[in-house]
């Protein structure tokens, strides 16, 4: 049924996007995927997602504890249109709740944070599914977060500074994670026939303005 869905969609989309979003969609990953910690500068959230999106990583995970998550489309260029967005912002504690649904998911969850079992991000095992966590801006990742990890990771830098803006840190992190994992033949990192025909047809939703409409039509043609 989806894939008849999308075929109608195609048919509002030029040839251009759709190879287009074949093309891109052959690139995504869930095997490697991020998780924002109360990330509140909007600055920081809008530039996290612009290079998620450039990368290749399709979701991202949104706690909530404190701060809502915002972020400028004009910063961002658009990118959660393409992206897939996990809130979490409606439990007690959101990083618990969003740690145990990874974990669930086969989740390795690797925490920035700098102590005595830190590990350098490239001795992290990719072949396992890494959710990589930032902490919030100043005081980073949060008690419940080290405490839940699996591992803790940092960035090995050689200079005065012993940290990294959390945008950049993230950025750094999801270009290695994910050139790591596409050059390991043996890492199954793409996304499922399945899950590509997903976010098309997100995509194509977010691209034609009238979709409720074909869709409305679509599903009323095929009740039972």
């Amino acid at each position: 049924m989806s894939q008849q869905l999308y075929s109608l969609f195609c048919e509002h989309l030029s040839e251009h996007k759709q190879r287009r979003f074949d093309e891109v969609a052959r690139a995504r990953t869930r095997h490697f995927t991020v998780v924002l910690e109360d990330i509140y500068q909007s600055q920081n959230s809008s530039a996290i997602l612009r290079s998620a999106e450039s990368f290749g990583v399709q979701d991202l995970h949104l706690i909530e504890n404190t701060h809502p998550f915002f972020h400028y489309q004009r910063i961002s260029k658009g990118a959660s249109k393409w992206l897939t967005l996990h809130h979490y912002h409606q439990a007690k504690d959101n990083t618990r709740a969003c740690f145990e649904s990874l974990k669930a998911q086969g989740y390795h969850i690797a925490v920035t944070h700098l102590n005595e079992k830190t590990i350098p991000l490239q001795q992290l095992d990719f072949t396992k599914k890494i959710a990589l966590v930032m902490g919030t801006e100043l005081t980073g990742a949060s008690e419940t977060a080290t405490e839940l990890a699996d591992s803790l990771v940092s960035i090995p830098m050689v200079g005065f500074t012993e940290s990294l803006n959390v945008a950049s840190a993230a950025s750094i992190a999801m270009h290695y994670a994910t050139e790591k994992i596409r050059a390991d033949k043996q890492i199954p990192w793409s996304l499922t026939e399945e899950e590509m025909l997903e976010v098309k047809l997100k995509w194509a939703r977010n691209s034609i303005y009238w979709w409720e409409k074909i869709e409305s039509d679509w599903n009323a043609n095929h009740e039972f």
